[in-house]
């Protein structure tokens, strides 16, 4: 048994020491083979970045990400850490954990899980192991407060459509609603909603998603629906209208960081008071998540992909709702270094000590914003117009990707830079809160991993 633990352990281990700077990818610039899988960031790994939020259009194949487990009806009562995996730890198996997190998420009084945000951190994101196709979603929940702090609950698929519900901590009156097809930033999308002391009042937040229309709504009183006939794009003669399978995501992320650019700066209230603030406890910025319910609806109408129930799939194509199909297909990864097209490398064989193929002296990147050799990351931004100075209030952050929702501000003219929570450019610090590890540090702990391997 010992054995077997020393060679995971030493697996993961290379997966972070070891790692390389990941290659970036596009839909025009796919990864290359030995680094498959896009993350929702536009970075090539294996492991991590071939689960929830691989994109399948900028990724080497189609069979490079996993498929992503279907959708599960049920009321997530987030009162403790034992239904949440780091997703250091988390291999696709939805069987063990409804949730992933990256950051750092604290159980609060017996009924509530806290988002935190430190300072030298870009906070801390929640995403549902289930995926949904379209719903009936809730969260009862509180949002941070504070200049520059955005809370976020969102939907967001792999290829970046989105529906957001979020909340600018210098505004606790209202929340932002929004929606973005395929990551395509329009910020005319956003409207305001009228809510009641979002920071210190608890509200029950929902998005009902049908493939005709999106309603969202607060405490039950419907205050907003998009109907998908009026997203309809003469240009590309397409609806732009989310329609994906999506996960769930709660989020709490800084945009107001000196980093980013001056239009999100602006929408977000400005920069993030990180000495003196009346808005932060035992030393960093929170939010309070209660309660998530999740009601899944049928596939929609003229559906005929199914071929199973356990996992969504994309067939390819124009990656919308006609090409998305219901199978059996794997979901599972066998370790941090596998991929979609490899999925058992280096996976342990029960009763042995040896993983199921040689470990690698070079390996691509395995976790989304660990970067290089476990070198303190270059995690939290990746400016797309620096230069922006002006935001007309729709520019919108999201913990998955390109648009809005609870972690990225996407660039445009009237947005400023994006910003990805837990992945992006140089200089920023990693989401997994203080852990952060430097590369000696990481050496001596590759060090650790081959000793405990030889006792």
């Amino acid at each position: 048994m010992k054995s077997t633990l020393s060679a995971a352990a030493l697996v993961a281990g290379l997966a972070l020491v070891s790692a390389q700077n990941s290659p970036k990818c596009s839909p025009s610039s796919p990864c290359p083979a030995d680094a498959p899988c896009c993350s929702q960031y536009g970075q090539c790994g294996v492991g991590a970045y071939c689960l929830g939020g691989c994109d399948p259009k900028s990724s080497f194949n189609l069979q490079s990400c996993t498929a992503a487990p279907t959708c599960k009806s049920a009321d997530y009562k987030l009162n403790s850490l034992d239904d949440v995996m780091p997703n250091t730890r988390y291999l696709g198996d939805a069987s063990k954990a409804n949730w992933v997190s990256s950051g750092t998420a604290v159980a609060y009084n017996g009924d509530s899980l806290l988002l935190t945000m430190a300072p030298s951190t870009v906070g801390t994101l929640l995403s549902s192991t289930h995926y949904v196709w379209y719903g009936k979603i809730s969260a009862t929940m509180t949002s941070s407060r504070g200049q520059g702090v955005v809370t976020g609950f969102i939907l967001m698929s792999d290829v970046k459509d989105e529906i957001d519900f979020e909340f600018v901590g210098d505004d606790v009156q209202a929340a932002q609603s929004n929606y973005y097809y395929q990551g395509i930033t329009n910020y005319g999308n956003m409207k305001p909603l009228a809510a009641s002391n979002t920071d210190s009042d608890v509200h029950t937040y929902t998005i009902d998603w049908t493939p005709d229309q999106i309603t969202w709504s607060i405490d039950g009183n419907d205050l907003r629906t998009l109907k998908k006939s009026d997203t309809w794009n003469e240009t590309t003669n397409s609806f732009n209208y989310p329609q994906t399978p999506s996960r769930v995501q709660l989020s709490l992320w800084p945009a107001g960081l000196p980093t980013n650019g001056e239009g999100t700066i602006e929408w977000a209230g400005g920069l993030v008071n990180w000495d003196n603030s009346p808005y932060m406890q035992n030393g960093y910025y929170y939010a309070m998540v209660k309660e998530v319910s999740v009601e899944c609806y049928n596939p929609p109408s003229g559906f005929s992909g199914n071929a199973g129930g356990s996992a969504y799939y994309y067939t390819g194509g124009s990656f919308d709702n006609n090409t998305v199909a219901i199978g059996n297909n794997n979901t599972v990864l066998g370790s941090l270094m596998a991929s979609g097209n490899n999925p058992d490398v280096g996976k342990v064989q029960p009763g042995t000590s040896t993983a199921s193929a040689p470990l690698m002296t070079n390996t691509p990147e395995s976790v989304p914003g660990i970067t290089g050799g476990g070198n303190i990351a270059a995690g939290g931004q990746a400016p797309v117009d620096p230069d922006s100075s002006s935001s007309n209030g729709g520019s919108s952050g999201s913990g998955s990707g390109s648009g809005s929702g609870s972690g990225s501000s996407s660039g445009g003219s009237n947005g400023g830079s994006s910003f990805s929570q837990g992945g992006g450019s140089t200089g920023a610090t990693t989401g997994e809160a203080p852990r952060m590890i430097a590369t000696s540090s990481a050496v001596a702990l590759l060090g650790f991993f081959v000793a405990a391997l030889m006792l």
